[in-house]
């Protein structure tokens, strides 16, 4: 497909996982496409890369601007950036919540503030946010990243709705348990990693753990100029997870 043909990108926390993902299918359907990344230095060609912390303000709009010059302008924003997060409600202290607060949500507030002034100008202007399953769904021992995550939900409806009328489209997508080198750090932490991923997959209504290719199928979709009377919208990529309620097997 080559529907991104002509179109400007940029991926926050493009340099891995999902954002790495999407930054590469994006180009290979036709967009120019610049990744902001605490550590880009594995990023190479065709992608751009800019070095961005999306919890400091000065640093995000110096990578936007940057990554805007580079491309002459801008139509997609991914905002993708995110860290995780276990335990309850009464495991992690308050800068902990600050933290994750920070990045995941207060980092789409700003990469998004730096980039309206040049999506105004676009024909085909689209924002697609990474939420998750858990922002729809209470999963034990993700307080503080449910929280976020919920934060994140709600602030795609809040955009989509402010901006509609500025032809910005902004959607969001929510993924179940997805195979990412943070994923592999907890199974890799679990007392049985292999008993530990089996149980992750049999949440999952397919019996398997989303890719990272899946999701940025979704976001594509999502971006894509094909999909423009879509806004205010979370499309699930969780394996059945969200609306299946299955029997047990041999039940």
């Amino acid at each position: 497909m080559s529907d991104f043909e002509g179109l400007r990108a940029v991926v926050t926390g493009g340099a891995s996982g999902i954002g790495r993902a999407t930054a590469e299918l994006l180009a290979e359907r036709g967009a120019q496409v610049a990744v902001l990344d605490l550590d880009p230095s594995q990023v190479g060609k065709p992608l751009l890369a800019h070095r961005a912390d999306v919890a400091d303000d000065a640093s995000v709009r110096a990578a936007v601007a940057a990554a805007v010059a580079d491309l002459g302008g801008l139509d997609v924003l991914v905002n993708n950036a995110g860290i995780g997060a276990q335990g309850t409600v009464e495991d992690n202290d308050d800068e902990q919540w600050r933290r994750v607060f920070e990045v995941n949500v207060l980092g789409i507030v700003r990469t998004t503030r730096a980039a309206l002034p040049h999506l105004r100008k676009s024909a085909h202007a689209a924002i697609v946010n990474t939420c998750s399953i858990v922002a729809t769904a209470g999963l034990p021992q993700r307080a503080l990243y449910s929280a976020s995550k919920g934060a994140v939900y709600s602030l795609t409806l809040a955009m989509a709705a402010d901006h509609v009328r500025e032809g910005i489209r902004v959607n969001c997508v929510t993924p179940g348990t997805v195979d990412t080198p943070w994923v592999g750090r907890l199974l890799g932490a679990a007392p049985d990693p292999a008993a530990e991923r089996a149980a992750l997959e049999a949440r999952q209504p397919t019996g398997r753990l989303v890719t990272t290719g899946q999701v940025a199928g979704a976001i594509a979709y999502l971006a894509s100029p094909l999909s423009g009377a879509t806004t205010g919208t979370a499309l699930a990529v969780d394996g059945g997870m969200q609306g299946l309620r299955l029997r047990p097997v041999g039940r």
